[in-house]
């Protein structure tokens, strides 16, 4: 698929010894926590997209799970998860959309400027798609990966001011499971360098398909889905964080 050719930009190196120590501690703090809900759930045989999906008999493609999505009226954080058929997607069981709405951005952030950008209807509702990652059949992350505006109805937003986001995401409450919306939260963190990294190739792709494609508007072009992708391993990104910390 020719969206998915343009995701495959090649993605820069993070050398993590460049990082402030206190990123890193957070950074691995993350990684403690990520670790704790998978030891807590698999004890009872259960994964963070089992307790999403808990109680539902069905699983629709492009269905949204939980229902309404899951929203945190304090941080203004929102996720969900769903799936939908897609060869390109191999194995993947689903994915995790996570957002941020305007009550929750750092102050000074407005939407870009994009030729067909439309006035939200109400203070709350130009939210912002922050990345989403890729859950395999046990449940657990494979990979991140940005989307063009049209997949989610997103506002758009420049990289650097969704960059900006990303540390906002917390999602504190219980509902419809505190292990799923611990894990969450703490994959923004443990992956923010990569997720950073992954929004600003994301900004150049859509770049990319505007100049190759003049006259369409990019932003609702069905041939750009995936804007940048990235496969990922949560204890290898503890590990790098550990080496890095380690000589700090």
């Amino acid at each position: 698929m020719s969206a998915q050719a343009t995701s495959r930009q090649r993605m820069p190196a993070i050398d993590f010894t460049q990082l402030p120590p206190e990123r890193l501690a957070r950074m691995a703090e993350a990684g403690r926590e990520i670790l704790a809900v998978y030891r807590a759930l698999e004890r009872g045989g259960d994964n963070v997209v089992g307790e999403i999906l808990r109680g539902v008999e069905t699983f629709y493609e492009w269905g949204h799970y939980p229902e309404g999505d899951v929203y945190d009226r304090v941080t203004h954080a929102q996720y969900y998860y769903h799936a939908h058929a897609d060869k390109a997607r191999g194995e993947e069981h689903g994915h995790f959309h996570t957002f941020l709405r305007p009550l929750g951005m750092p102050s000074g952030i407005t939407p870009a400027p994009v030729p067909d950008g439309a006035a939200p209807k109400g203070p709350n509702d130009a939210l912002s798609h922050l990345i989403a990652i890729s859950m395999d059949p046990m449940g657990k992350p494979t990979g991140l990966f940005t989307t063009n505006r049209w997949v989610t109805a997103e506002t758009w937003y420049r990289a650097e001011d969704v960059a900006a986001m990303v540390e906002r995401f917390e999602i504190g409450h219980a509902r419809p499971s505190w292990p799923t919306n611990r894990w969450i939260t703490a994959m923004l963190r443990l992956f923010e360098p990569q997720i950073v990294a992954l929004l600003h190739a994301r900004d150049r792709a859509v770049a990319d398909w505007a100049r190759a494609h003049p006259g369409s508007n990019v932003y609702e072009d069905r041939g750009l889905e995936v804007t940048s992708a990235l496969p990922i391993s949560v204890e290898e990104q503890i590990e790098r964080v550990a080496r890095a910390l380690s000589r700090t």
